[in-house]
């Protein structure tokens, strides 16, 4: 067997359905998520009991979705209660800093449209490997990465 395959006996690959970010204030995440980058909403809904307790291991959560349409996947924007600590700021280049790639037809069309409030990382740049990226922070400090595709 090569590096690149991988025997998950007769169970299939699974497939990407979400990607999911914790929010403190999440009417404000989704005003960005859906008004600032255009992720038209899918669902809101609430889960709470003993079972979803246990599956997330926080005693006594209730957790507040939004599920946004991210073209194959979904985005799910997630608060709970209780509310955990705030994680510190995480810079990309830190083991286990986790970021969302979202792609766009024209990353310089889209930089010139982002709200004043929206902070970026940097003007949109072109890599080595030729792909035009352009890395913003929502309200809530998470990372974004915007690809030209």
């Amino acid at each position: 067997m090569s590096n690149d395959d991988t025997d998950h006996g007769s169970a299939p690959a699974p497939d990407a359905h979400h990607f999911g970010i914790t929010v403190s204030d999440l009417d404000s995440a989704v005003e960005f998520y859906r008004d600032t980058l255009g992720l038209p909403v899918l669902d809101r809904f609430t889960v709470s009991g003993p079972e979803f307790a246990s599956v997330v291991g926080v005693e006594g959560a209730t957790g507040s979705f939004v599920h946004l349409d991210a073209g194959g996947a979904r985005v799910e924007l997630i608060e709970y209660e209780p509310e955990g600590e705030a994680t510190s700021d995480e810079d990309v280049n830190r083991p286990g800093a986790k970021h969302l790639g979202l792609s766009v037809a024209d990353i310089d069309g889209f930089h010139e449209e982002l709200p004043a409030s929206v902070e970026t990382l940097s003007e949109p740049q072109t890599t080595e490997s030729g792909s035009r990226i352009l890395f913003v922070r929502d309200p809530e400090d998470n990372l974004i990465e915007l690809i030209e595709a």
